[in-house]
């Protein structure tokens, strides 16, 4: 009975965000019915005794306010802090600045292919520093996109390698990295340099080959001509020039990456440093800097608002939508169909193995139909340590996977953002260009869940 609630529960709540409801309130009544459900038919209880309100009906409220306690104050304030950096970086100009200076480099390669793929690379490491994959899709259409198309490549090809830039969140400031690292009880960094990396210089290869040959296969398939042109300069809509900031400004989003690694178990233990005090530390040097370039204290301190509205952001957005997840992972758990699940896997004779190819297929297939890697990836990353108990696995195993098959399968969505984006900048259909990711973006998924075998299980 609770496999059938739950298959109906599950089928309405993907259906729905499919349609563009809003993920967060789906995901939470979905949760609480689920939840009532459970109690209702006896199947399970929403909270222990010491924990209960002594109502049942208040029980599933007492869980969602425990949750956002717990989340907003430790990891919950990690993404904000990354997010207002990110923003506040944007907002002077250093973010543009790093990929402009990262660029250059490039224009010394001859093939016009070649290049294209070593875009796509810069792209993978700039993430480092510029975690939204739609953020830095745009920097690179206004910076990189120009340059390939003069060179010859066509518009779609070029599209297609600037918008699957960040198909690994690899960062170890990325929302979806802190989770996971949360979750799996490691320190982001560890989990960064330890089990994140191995992976990326995996796939890493494996989709620049793919990039080049797929999309050169299909360029030639369509009748597209490689022939260089004059490199056309974008302008503005208001057609004012834009005044850039210093070069050196390029060094800037690096910061907190920098002293994240350096002060860390890695680098010098003595010294603590921390994802929060690392963004603090790289927003007070660029307000520094800033009020040296400017000479204007009233501005540059007012221009600090864009860190705080970054911060609210995240809280509105993605502290939210990680509650939400929670909140029906705690139904699906309640309801006893995680349980099921994993009976069913271990009699099945899947075992651990059969349970992490299912769990990435899931992520994966709901990533492209959702539009997003963060929403099946926050739904189903608290419930993998229990998953992963009952495997004898360890949850990291796990959790890798799924991680990067999100940010790999969202690249092959044609309602994600990034390929909404990049689409509409390119004057391309998304549509078409998913046609020429799918190919690098499957690639990425068999190589990374290869090498997290490989490496790790």
């Amino acid at each position: 009975m609770g496999i059938v609630i739950t298959l109906i529960v599950t089928f309405w709540t993907g259906y729905l965000i499919v349609k563009k409801f809003k993920p967060q309130p789906v995901l939470f009544i979905a949760g609480m019915v689920l939840m009532f459900t459970a109690v209702f038919l006896g199947l399970g209880t929403i909270l222990p005794a010491k924990q209960s309100t002594g109502l049942v009906l208040f029980d599933a409220f007492e869980f969602i306010k425990m949750t956002f306690s717990s989340r907003a104050g430790g990891l919950g304030l990690n993404i904000m802090a990354v997010a207002g950096f990110a923003r506040y970086m944007d907002h002077i100009g250093a973010s543009k600045a790093l990929v402009r200076v990262t660029i250059a480099p490039l224009l010394l390669l001859r093939s016009p292919y070649l290049v294209m793929s070593a875009t796509w690379v810069l792209g993978m490491f700039l993430g480092l520093a510029i975690n939204s994959a739609s953020g830095l899709a745009m920097l690179l259409m206004v910076t990189a996109f120009p340059i390939l198309i003069s060179l010859g490549v066509s518009r779609l090809s070029a599209v297609a390698a600037i918008a699957t830039t960040l198909c690994l969140d690899w960062s170890p400031s990325d929302t979806g990295t802190l989770l996971a690292a949360t979750t799996a009880g490691i320190d982001p960094v560890v989990y960064w340099v330890k089990y994140q990396i191995p992976i990326a210089v995996a796939v890493i290869p494996v989709v620049a080959v793919l990039h080049f040959f797929t999309q050169k296969w299909m360029d030639k398939r369509d009748g597209h001509v490689v022939q260089a042109t004059e490199l056309e300069v974008s302008k503005s809509a208001e057609g004012v020039v834009e005044k850039l900031p210093p070069k050196f400004y390029a060094l800037l989003p690096m910061i907190p990456l920098a002293l994240i690694l350096i002060f860390s178990s890695i680098g010098i233990e003595s010294i603590k440093m921390d994802i929060i005090k690392a963004m603090f530390i790289g927003l007070a040097i660029g307000m520094i800097l800033e009020f040296i370039r400017l000479r204007d204290g009233k501005k540059v301190l007012g221009e600090i608002q864009v860190f705080f509205d970054g911060l609210g952001m995240q809280m509105a957005n993605v502290i939210t939508l990680i509650v939400a997840g929670e909140t029906f992972a705690k139904g699906l758990t309640t309801i006893g169909t995680i349980d099921t699940i994993i009976s069913y896997a271990q009699t099945s004779g899947f075992g651990a193995v059969g349970m992490i190819l299912v769990m990435v297929t899931i992520i994966a297939v709901s990533a492209v139909l959702m539009g997003s890697g963060n929403a099946p990836f926050f739904a189903f990353a608290a419930l993998t340590p229990a998953v992963a108990a009952k495997m004898s696995v360890a949850p990291v195993v796990m959790l890798l996977p799924m991680h990067f098959a999100a940010s790999a399968a969202r690249a092959m969505s044609p309602i994600t953002a990034v390929i909404v984006v990049a689409s509409s900048m390119g004057d391309v259909s998304p549509f078409d260009v998913v046609k020429r990711t799918a190919i690098p973006m499957a690639g990425a998924l068999i190589t990374l869940v290869i090498a997290n075998f490989v490496l790790f299980y």
